[in-house]
C-alpha cells in the first residue's frame, strides 16, 4: 500500500487550463466521428467485406470503453497528466498507423489504438477537480464533460470536407496533427496533480474487466451481423455475465480495486452511471440518422439530396450548441443543483427527438432538430461528472469519471448496434442496394424518445443534495463561494489563509488530512484568502496549508465538533512554523 503525496502542484494553474483541457477532450472525441463521412465507402477503400469494415469504427468503441476506468485508475494512483500525454501519445500512434495503410488489418490496429485516448476526458475532470477553485469548476466539468459530443459533432463537417476533396487519409494526419498539438499545449499549461490515491494498480481487475466488457460489447456490436439468437452472440453474453460477476466478487475482496463497487453501488452513482447509458444512446442515434437522410438521392420521395459536406454542416449544431451550452449550465447548476439540470437537460432532449418526428422534410429543418438536441445533451452531459463528482472521494474521481464515461460508451454501443440493425432491416431493396427508409428513421428517433425517458425516470429517483456536499458547484461567482463557504458548509472547517502580516493569501491549497494520513479532501483559497472543506466523518483531523512565496503550515489535531473555524497563517520564507 502507498499513501497519497498532497503537496502543492508543480506549477500554479494558469486560466489557459479548461480551455487546454477542454481541446484535448475535442481531439479525442473527434475519433468517434472522423470516418462517419466514408463509412459507406469502406469495405472498397480497404477491399474487404462490409462485415469486415465494421471492425474499423467497433475497435475504437471497444477499445475506448476499456481504456477510460483503466486510464482513470492509473491517473488517480501514478498522476492524471502523466495518464492524459500517455492517452494523447497512443492516439498519435494509432491515427499515423492508420494514415500509411490501406490494409484493413493494419487500420484496425491504429483505430484502437486511436480509441484508447478515450480516457483523456474522466482524467480531464479529475485534473479540473484538483486544481480548480469551487466557483470555476462547476463550469468548467460541463464544458470538458461535454467535449466528447463537441468533438464528435465538430468532426462530422470537417471530416466530409476533407473526404469530398482529398485523400481519405488525410483524416488520420489531421487527426496526428491535432494530438500533438494538445501535447504540446498539455506540456506547457498543465500541472500535475498532487492528488494520489492509496493502494496499488490492480493488474487482475483491469484483465477481467476487459475481458468482460470485450464479451459484452462484441454482440452487442455485431449482433445484427451474427444474428441475435445465434449461439455466438448468446454464448458472448452468457460469458460476459459470467466474468463480470467473477470480477465484480474479485473487486469486492481488493483493499485497493480497480473500481470501488461500493461506492458504485450507492444510490447517487449507481442512478446517474445508469442515466449516462440513456444519454449516450440518445447522442449517437442522430448522429446515426440525420447525415443519411440529408445524403439520401431526392429521387426516393423522401432523401434530402445534398453534399457530404452540407449533410456535415446541417448537423455541425449538435457540436456547436453542446459547446455554448457550458456556461449556461454553470448558471442553472448554480441556481437548481446539477440533478434539476440532468432532468431538463433530458427533457429537451426528448422534446427534439419528439419535435424531430415530424421535421425531416428539409434540410433547415435538421439544422433545428439538431440545435435542440445539441442544447439539451450538452446540459444532460454536463450535469454527469458533476453528480459523481458530489458522491465520490478526491482520490477517486479519475476512477469514477472513468467509469461513467465507460457508461455513456455502453450507450453509444447499444445505439450504434440498434439503430444499425433497425435501418437495416427497414431499409429497401433499389438496383441491389439496400435504402434506408423513412420508417426507418422514424423508428430510430423512437428508441432515442423511449431512452430518454427512461433516462429521466432515473432521473427524477436520484436524491436532492443538500447545499452542504458540494458547495463548489453551487458559487456562480467568488462572492457567492465565500458566502456558501460560510452558510452552507455545516460539518467541516471554513477559514481564512493569512500571512504573517494578517494579509489573506489567494490560491493557497489547503488540505484535509485524516488519522491515517491520507488526503480527505482538498480546496483552493478563494481571493479573500477564504476556504471550506467538509468532512467524510468523523475526526480527528490536521489541515495542512501552502503557497507559493510561503513556507508551508500544518494545524494540530482538530476535530468536526470544535468551533469548526480554522484561520492558517502562513509564515513568511526562512522562518519556521510549528508543525
Amino acid at each position: 500500500m502507498t499513501h497519497t503525496t498532497t503537496d502543492q502542484p508543480t506549477r500554479r494553474p494558469s486560466g489557459a487550463l479548461v480551455p487546454v483541457l477542454a481541446f484535448a477532450g475535442i481531439v479525442v472525441a473527434v475519433m468517434q466521428t472522423l470516418l462517419v463521412p466514408v463509412i459507406k465507402d469502406l469495405p472498397q477503400l480497404l477491399s474487404t467485406a462490409p462485415s469486415n469494415a465494421t471492425w474499423v469504427l467497433t475497435s475504437t468503441l471497444l477499445s475506448g470503453a476499456v481504456a477510460t476506468p483503466i486510464m482513470g485508475r492509473l491517473g488517480d494512483l501514478y498522476g492524471k497528466r502523466r495518464m492524459l500525454l500517455t492517452s494523447l501519445a497512443v492516439m498519435v500512434v494509432g491515427a499515423l498507423v492508420s494514415a500509411f495503410t490501406d490494409a484493413v488489418l493494419p487500420m484496425i490496429v491504429g483505430r484502437t489504438l486511436q480509441g484508447f485516448a478515450m480516457g483523456a476526458i474522466p482524467l480531464g475532470i479529475g485534473l479540473m477537480r484538483d486544481m480548480l477553485p469551487r466557483e470555476r469548476l462547476g463550469s468548467a466539468m460541463a464544458l470538458m464533460s461535454s467535449s466528447i459530443g463537441v468533438g464528435g459533432g465538430l468532426a462530422l463537417p470537417a471530416a466530409a470536407l476533407v473526404a469530398q476533396h482529398t485523400d481519405w487519409h488525410v483524416l488520420f494526419f489531421g487527426a496526428a496533427g491535432l494530438g500533438v498539438l494538445s501535447i504540446v499545449l498539455t506540456l506547457l499549461v498543465v500541472p500535475e496533480s498532487p492528488a494520489r490515491a492509496e493502494g496499488s494498480f490492480d493488474i487482475l481487475g483491469a484483465i477481467g474487466l476487459s475481458a468482460g466488457l470485450v464479451l459484452l460489447l462484441l454482440p452487442i456490436t455485431k449482433g445484427s451481423d451474427w444474428g441475435w439468437s445465434s449461439g455466438t452472440t448468446l454464448g458472448l453474453f452468457a460469458g460476459s455475465a459470467l466474468v463480470l460477476v467473477l470480477w465484480g466478487l474479485l473487486e469486492l475482496r481488493l483493499s485497493a480495486p480497480l473500481v470501488d463497487l461500493r461506492t458504485t453501488a450507492r444510490r447517487e452513482v449507481l442512478l446517474t452511471n445508469l442515466a449516462s447509458i440513456m444519454v449516450g444512446v440518445s447522442f449517437y442515434v442522430v448522429s446515426l440518422v440525420l447525415p443519411q437522410l440529408l445524403q439520401l438521392p431526392a429521387a426516393t420521395g423522401y432523401g434530402l439530396g445534398r453534399s457530404m459536406v452540407v449533410a456535415g454542416l446541417c448537423v455541425a449544431p449538435l457540436g456547436l450548441t453542446m459547446m455554448f451550452t457550458a456556461p449556461v449550465y454553470a448558471r442553472l447548476s448554480a441556481r437548481y443543483g446539477p440533478r434539476t439540470t440532468l432532468i431538463i437537460g433530458l427533457i429537451v432532449i426528448g422534446l427534439g427527438y419528439g419535435g424531430g418526428l415530424g421535421l425531416m422534410s428539409a434540410a433547415w429543418q435538421t439544422v433545428v432538430t439538431s440545435v435542440v438536441l445539441g442544447a439539451g445533451i450538452g446540459l444532460a452531459y454536463s450535469s454527469l461528472p458533476a453528480l459523481i463528482v458530489d458522491a465520490v472521494p478526491a482520490s477517486e474521481t479519475g476512477a469514477a469519471n472513468g467509469l461513467n464515461t465507460l457508461m455513456r460508451s455502453i450507450g453509444t454501443s447499444v445505439s450504434s448496434a440498434v439503430i444499425g440493425m433497425v435501418l437495416t432491416n427497414t431499409a429497401q431493396q433499389v438496383h441491389g442496394v439496400a435504402i434506408p427508409t423513412m420508417h426507418g428513421f422514424h423508428v430510430s428517433f423512437l428508441i432515442a424518445t423511449a431512452a430518454v425517458a427512461v433516462g429521466l425516470l432515473l432521473a427524477v429517483f436520484l436524491p436532492r443534495r443538500r447545499p452542504a456536499t458540494a458547495p463548489q458547484l453551487r458559487a456562480g461567482s467568488e462572492e457567492d463561494a465565500g458566502l456558501e463557504r460560510a452558510e452552507e458548509v455545516l460539518r467541516g472547517f471554513r477559514g481564512r489563509v493569512l500571512d504573517a502580516g494578517g494579509t489573506p493569501v489567494a490560491r493557497a491549497k489547503v488540505t484535509l488530512i485524516d488519522r491515517r494520513g491520507r488526503q480527505a479532501g482538498a480546496t483552493l483559497s478563494a481571493e479573500d484568502g477564504g476556504y471550506a472543506l467538509a468532512v467524510p466523518g468523523e475526526g480527528p483531523y490536521v489541515l495542512a496549508a501552502k503557497a507559493a512565496g510561503h513556507a508551508p503550515l500544518a494545524s494540530s489535531a482538530i476535530h468536526p465538533g470544535d468551533d469548526g473555524t480554522v484561520d492558517l497563517d502562513l509564515a513568511l520564507p526562512g522562518e519556521t512554523v510549528p508543525v
